[in-house]
């Protein structure tokens, strides 16, 4: 490293974010030290300031860490910190910062609106962020946010949140591309009017009686589970859909054209059969299907599933290559003796088949091992798809 350029030494040393190693490196030579304006990153871990001493405290340390770099485009922080430092920080780095991602720990907090600004209030002072992450948020009033012209990338895990004070975060970030909410509750009515947006994730905890409504053309993939009513509008671009509710029903799910759709996941316990059906049909171009649906049934009433047939089934989604079913609705696919109307010739071919060690190219997994008459449904896929 002596004998290296002192341009190559900073350009080195600025791919460091580790705020300990940083700290380390200060003490090795001036050389060394002199590079560390040109960090690019600082992570500061949950517990760096375990041990700390001399009547420092994490804010002081880390604004001493901020304030020396020239320009800082991403600040990592999950150790404890107040709003007031924060909003320092923030206010020396915030217009070179592209990437935050902060640990509020502040969802369980008493004393969470004593704090002004709060630390929610504080990140508006990064106007140029690109992406935001934030963990353990209670924002149960509107984040006093400009709006963030840049941001591409919003994650919020573990949150308790109020519908109005999401609706006008969202709002604020009007070119978002890639949205996650995990983990979050006290949501009732969700609604997402983010044009741009093309990966969306959403993990609703409660009773699973969420509403969701998404308007946004140039959605690719969408993951959502927690709700019992989702509408989206328009869906020419939606490739992957995940759709499931663990602790509640799924009541309606309304959809544009699902004409790019490749990949359906439906799973919960009890879903509205018109839920179902109307998914089934919309989903008619799908190539991979994955159902684990207990019952159907309306409110309280846990239903079995109506009899399917089989053979309509999969001549109604041609394009299948991959299907996954589990629970009740395996029963159901097998109930349904459409097989009956399969000729002589076509059954003694079935059985040859299946009987042989022909492997599909496009295989269809079950969670059971036999189906109707012992067809193996290897060679029922092979013959639906002549």
């Amino acid at each position: 490293m002596e004998s290296l350029p002192d341009a190559v030494v900073q350009d080195i040393l600025s791919l460091m974010s580790n705020a300990r190693d940083v700290a380390s490196c200060n003490s090795v030579s001036k050389r060394w030290k002199d590079s560390m304006p040109y960090l690019r990153s600082l992570f500061f871990s949950r517990n760096i300031f375990d041990n700390l001493t001399n009547g420092d405290t994490p804010d002081a340390v880390v604004m001493r860490m901020v304030s020396s770099v020239i320009k800082l485009e991403e600040l990592v922080v999950y150790c404890p910190f107040s709003s007031s430092g924060l909003a320092a920080w923030l206010s020396t780095t915030g217009s070179s910062l592209k990437n935050l991602e902060l640990r509020l720990d502040n969802i369980t907090e008493h004393d969470t609106y004593s704090e002004v600004p709060s630390k929610l209030d504080c990140i508006r002072a990064a106007w140029n962020l690109e992406s935001l992450k934030l963990w353990g948020v209670l924002m149960v009033f509107s984040p006093k946010w400009d709006v963030f012209h840049r941001l591409r990338n919003l994650e919020i895990v573990g949150a308790r949140l109020e519908d109005d004070a999401l609706s006008d975060a969202l709002r604020a970030c009007p070119n978002l591309t890639h949205l996650l909410l995990l983990g979050c509750e006290g949501l009732r009515y969700v609604s997402i009017q983010n044009p741009n947006l093309e990966q969306c994730k959403l993990d609703f905890f409660g009773v699973g009686n969420c509403s969701l409504t998404i308007h946004s053309s140039k959605v690719e993939s969408l993951e959502v589970q927690g709700c019992s009513l989702i509408k989206v509008d328009e869906t020419p671009c939606l490739k992957n859909l995940s759709i499931a509710n663990n602790a509640g029903r799924v009541y309606m799910v309304e959809f544009g054209k699902l004409v790019a759709l490749e990949t359906l996941s439906i799973r919960g316990v009890q879903w509205c059969w018109q839920a179902i059906s109307t998914m089934l049909q919309m989903a008619s171009e799908v190539k991979h299907l994955y159902m684990k649906i207990e019952f159907t049934g309306e409110a309280e009433n846990l239903l079995p599933f109506p009899e399917i047939d089989f053979v309509e089934f999969f001549n109604s989604h041609p394009k299948l290559q991959t299907f996954d079913i589990h629970g009740a609705m395996f029963a159901a696919i097998c109930q349904k003796n459409s097989l009956k109307y399969v000729s002589p010739d076509t059954a003694n071919e079935l059985n040859h088949i299946a009987n042989s060690d022909y492997c599909l190219k496009e295989e269809i997994y079950f969670s059971y091992c036999r189906l109707i008459r012992g067809f193996k449904f290897h060679a029922l896929r092979r013959l639906l798809s002549r």
